[in-house]
């Protein structure tokens, strides 16, 4: 049934030749763990992105429950948690996943910086990577106060604190997030929506640009 559905849309679309362009891609003998254990470091950028996958389809599944206002928010946290089905264990597999995300990426920058992949001809790589780990940091922040819980309220005040002591425009990125005088309604709306729409659109675009990159420069060679 699948071969039928995938003939009649490739005889449309024409799939075929993207989905070779994709599958049948070689790669360097040099990242094949399979021959050599220490080509187990390019495999980071790959993990990364398989994390983020993650992220964003339990991140889909969470929104679904979640109430993004100062009244309801704890306690549709509080519901997702103890009384949907599996929903203790998609909200574990986005809140640890923040965590794990960040260390992936932090690993495979580091890899990529230790065997010089960011020299030419990768410079705008390494950019765009560098901006999609921060997109990921803002992410991991904007999602922490979404709970409104007491850690997350006063975790959110501190970064507000931090954000404020930025040279000429920490003010304004300070008020540009907390919406008001105090954290607040408007706080956690803003956080929302930065979180849910703001940054994923901003990162699946650079995560784009990513992999075309790749596509076109190929993976650099061993140290």
């Amino acid at each position: 049934m699948f071969k039928t559905i995938y003939n009649w849309i490739d005889e449309r679309l024409d799939i075929t030749p993207m989905w070779r362009d994709i599958a049948d891609h070689e790669v360097p003998e040099h990242v094949n763990p399979a021959h050599h254990f220490s080509a187990f470091v390019y495999c980071f950028g790959g993990l990364t992105f398989f994390i983020t996958i993650i992220q964003i389809l339990s991140g889909m599944f969470l929104t679904m429950y979640y109430t993004p206002d100062i009244i309801n928010a704890y306690a549709s946290v509080d519901y997702l948690q103890h009384k949907v089905a599996f929903g203790v264990i998609v909200r574990g597999m986005h809140h640890w996943g923040a965590s794990l995300v960040i260390v992936m990426m932090f690993l495979h920058t580091l890899r990529v910086f230790f065997t010089g992949s960011y020299k030419a001809p990768r410079e705008m790589n390494w950019v765009v990577g560098m901006l999609i780990f921060f997109v990921m940091l803002g992410l991991g922040f904007t999602g922490y106060l979404l709970p409104w819980d007491n850690k997350a309220y006063f975790a959110t005040q501190v970064g507000l604190q931090i954000a404020e002591q930025v040279p000429f425009a920490g003010e304004y990125i300070k008020t540009i997030l907390q919406g008001g005088e105090i954290v607040g309604a408007e706080t956690l709306t803003r956080f929302f929506a930065i979180h849910v729409f703001f940054l994923p659109g901003v990162l699946l675009a650079l995560l784009a640009g990513h992999f075309i990159m790749i596509r076109r420069q190929g993976i650099s060679g061993p140290l």
